[in-house]
């Protein structure tokens, strides 16, 4: 069962889709406590002058102990949450996974499957459409 999140500063990630016509999803992963120590809770390094976290950081930091962890590898070790409806079958569902993008058909996809009808629920990672290639057009 998925726990729905009451704030986004818990999440390092969330994002609500439509999917095809009838279909609908919405996505969080959250943060992790630091390995380490135990106490803060991991995020990505934040700016120095601002104090807001850089965008493109390469690593997630702990706030307390200052505890480095390499993006790929800690994102890999996260559980994806969703909630949807299938646009294939209309079935309400929540489903989970691990938030570790692959490519499908050349774009960088979270998928899940529908709790029903098993048919693939991709969420495409900056609204890339599926088989939209660049030059296609002639």
């Amino acid at each position: 069962m998925v726990k729905f999140p009451e704030s986004v500063s818990e999440l390092i990630y969330f994002t609500r889709r439509n999917i095809g016509e009838k279909g609908k999803s919405i996505v969080w992963v959250y943060k992790q406590k630091c390995p380490e120590c135990g106490k803060g809770m991991m995020g990505k390094p934040k700016d120095e002058k601002t104090g807001k976290a850089k965008i493109r950081a390469k690593e997630y930091v702990c706030p307390e102990c200052k505890y480095t962890v390499e993006k790929k590898a800690y994102e890999e070790s996260l559980t994806a949450e969703m909630k949807y409806t299938c646009n294939e079958c209309g079935f309400e569902g929540e489903a989970e996974t691990i938030f570790k993008r692959k490519k499908v058909q050349g774009i960088d996809t979270l998928r899940f499957q529908c709790g029903k009808c098993k048919a693939n629920i991709d969420i495409t990672k900056k609204m890339k459409e599926k088989g939209s290639k660049e030059g296609d057009d002639e």
